[in-house]
């Protein structure tokens, strides 16, 4: 039910809001806001001026040396990457990691609005499966969280590369980005580093420990919900077992050590668990950065 999902998202908003503000001092937008400036207009070279200002192109026209005049960007951009392919369904019969993604994706999203920040959305698997323009105010704040419940995705595939690349030809001004994935994906780093370069991002690594702790069931067959192609593998064999944990922990430490060398803000979260305390962890230390 629609309004179940509402609930929970709200109440959920509200235990991040109060566990940000008795642990830290100050406004929650910290937590949104950017260090975004934008480009205002022209003036002439004064003594004294930041020679990084100067305005090479314009000066090399031969009418005086300009400088840059910047001014901080009055409007917050937080905008969301959703990957919804197929691997985002594995977990619980009743609450799948794409379950908690929708529902760390709305209460942020809660927030950000609540911060009077324009908020803009991404759902995608291997093509666009859902894309909002970001835009303020509760009513729009409420058509996300609306969208998010209502999302069955058409393809199960990923192509993070591509989702990356769309976001980064919709947002012009630097924005807070915000990815939500389990980053399952091969040749996606190249896009996330310029995304990275451009905007602040923030990247929510969702897990699920029925990925790599399988029930010991003997021969059974494993689907991948991508390719809905069916391997047979031996479920209680130590080694195999042995071998998925070993592979999921790899491309975790993979991807964090991707966060801190381009200095992205990471959280991991197991779906199965609740979320709070991951993302006021993250929260801090965003206010101390």
């Amino acid at each position: 039910m629609i309004e179940q999902f509402i609930t929970k998202i709200r109440q959920y908003e509200i235990r991040i809001r109060k566990a940000v503000n008795a642990d830290m001092r100050g406004s929650f937008r910290s937590v949104f806001k950017g260090s975004g400036v934008e480009f205002a207009d022209l003036r002439e070279y004064q003594y004294g001026d930041d020679v990084r200002t100067i305005d090479w192109n314009v000066s090399a026209k031969g009418h005086g040396t300009f400088v840059k005049i910047f001014r901080e960007e009055k409007e917050q951009t937080v905008f969301f990457i959703l990957d919804v392919s197929g691997s985002q369904q594995v977990g619980h019969v009743n609450h799948s990691k794409l379950d908690t993604a929708k529902e760390i994706c709305g209460v942020l999203a809660l927030s950000a609005i609540q911060e009077a920040s324009h908020v803009g959305l991404l759902c995608f698997s291997d093509q666009k499966e859902k894309y909002i323009r970001p835009s303020n105010g509760m009513k729009h704040g409420y058509e996300v969280i609306t969208e998010l419940y209502k999302l069955k995705p058409v393809s199960s595939k990923t192509n993070l590369a591509e989702g990356i690349l769309f976001t980064l030809n919709v947002l012009k001004r630097r924005s807070v980005v915000i990815f939500i994935s389990d980053f399952i994906d091969k040749n996606y780093e190249h896009n996330l580093r310029a995304l990275a370069r451009k905007h602040d991002l923030v990247m929510v690594h969702l897990l699920d420990k029925r990925e790599t702790d399988l029930p010991r069931l003997g021969i059974i067959p494993m689907v991948d919900p991508e390719s809905n192609r069916t391997v047979w593998v031996n479920a209680s064999s130590p080694w195999f077992r042995k071998r998925v944990r070993e592979d999921f922990a790899q491309v975790g430490k993979k991807i964090e050590q991707f966060a801190r060398q381009n200095d992205i803000n990471y959280v991991a979260i197991d779906s199965q668990q609740d979320y709070v305390e991951p993302l006021v962890k993250l929260f801090r230390i965003r206010r101390k950065k």
